[in-house]
């Protein structure tokens, strides 16, 4: 495993994390220990969770929401100080009108609940899930850099800004003089370019990380979906995912995924491990979030993960990705 600073911080992070949305949505505390497991054993240091992630994303019951962090924080007794532990707030978790957003009454209460269920004193970053355009980002921003004064947060990140949000949010920071973003964590894979328009320029510039999620498409890059056959039975798609659904209706994957096979196949790796190696090859990426079910998901992953594409390839996925309809700059 090789680690890369985090933005303009010291901090070193793996350069592959393991994300948790699956421990208590799909899969129980066993299995999620199994993945935990390997995932430390192959030396990923980043652990990547949310108070909203848990079995309720599915049903509605918020009284489910939190699930993942509450598995984590079982599973991690014993061996909190061997990994950096990441959550992210600001989704509606209760019935109350303030039980959401970004407000300082929001934001103490997200994080001790976060910390209440991960059994620890503390996250090494805290990430706000989404922009929240109700709430006053100097709000957020004070109420934020008072917890990282207490010891309560190392780091602060952002998730699904854009570029302007980002931006926005560093000059308040930077007026008020108040922590600021160090990471931001987007979705990105070559299914979902997006970013490389005006975020990944603006990150290199003000050396913020990247870690971002979903590198494998929501598993569309494994290859495991065939266009016109029924899912594999224990796959996302075949619980319903929505966000997937989407994807696969609107998305020029299918066509993607055949054009990079042969690629793939020329160097003796699996569609999975191109995909990942070709997120890791782009410098302004921190860490790639992996989430996984099994173990093995990991193993296969990570076995060319400290490779990367040639130029040359990089070029070439590029035309694929043009001729089909894909976003590229």
């Amino acid at each position: 495993m090789q680690y890369r600073r985090l933005g303009r911080t010291g901090l070193k992070v793996s350069e592959v994390s393991l994300g948790t949305m699956a421990f208590g949505r799909w899969i129980d505390e066993k299995a999620s220990g199994e993945v935990l497991d390997t995932a430390l054993e192959a030396g990923i240091n980043l652990i990547d969770t949310a108070d909203v992630y848990g079995s309720g994303m599915d049903n509605g019951d918020r009284s489910r929401f939190g699930e993942s962090e509450g598995i984590l924080g079982r599973l991690l007794q014993g061996r909190r100080n061997d990994i950096l532990l990441a959550t992210k707030f600001s989704a509606h978790v209760g019935p109350g009108v303030n039980d959401g957003g970004q407000s300082r009454y929001h934001v103490y209460r997200a994080l001790e609940n976060s910390l209440r269920r991960l059994r620890t004193d503390h996250v090494d970053l805290y990430q706000i899930h989404v922009f929240d355009p109700e709430t006053p980002i100097e709000e957020t921003l004070r109420a934020l850099d008072d917890l990282v004064k207490q010891g309560k947060i190392r780091y602060l990140g952002c998730s699904n800004y854009a570029a302007w949000q980002l931006a926005k949010a560093h000059g308040v920071s930077a007026l008020h003089g108040l922590h600021r973003f160090e990471s931001v964590q987007p979705e990105y894979s070559l299914i979902t370019r997006g970013i490389e328009r005006e975020l990944a320029p603006f990150v290199q510039s003000e050396q913020v990380g990247v870690v971002s999620y979903s590198p494998l498409g929501r598993g569309i890059l494994s290859g495991k979906y065939r266009q016109g056959e029924a899912p594999p039975s224990e796959s996302r798609l075949a619980h319903g995912e929505k966000r997937l659904e989407l994807l696969l209706d609107t998305n020029p994957a299918y066509a993607l995924v055949d054009g990079i096979r042969p690629l793939a196949e020329a160097r003796g790796w699996t569609l999975a491990q191109y995909a990942l190696s070709w997120v890791l090859s782009h410098s302004f990426v921190t860490s790639a979030i992996l989430g996984a079910s099994k173990p093995q998901q990991i193993r296969d992953s990570l076995a060319h993960a400290g490779e990367r594409l040639t130029v040359e390839e990089l070029k070439e996925i590029d035309d694929i990705s043009r001729r089909i309809g894909l976003f590229t700059l």
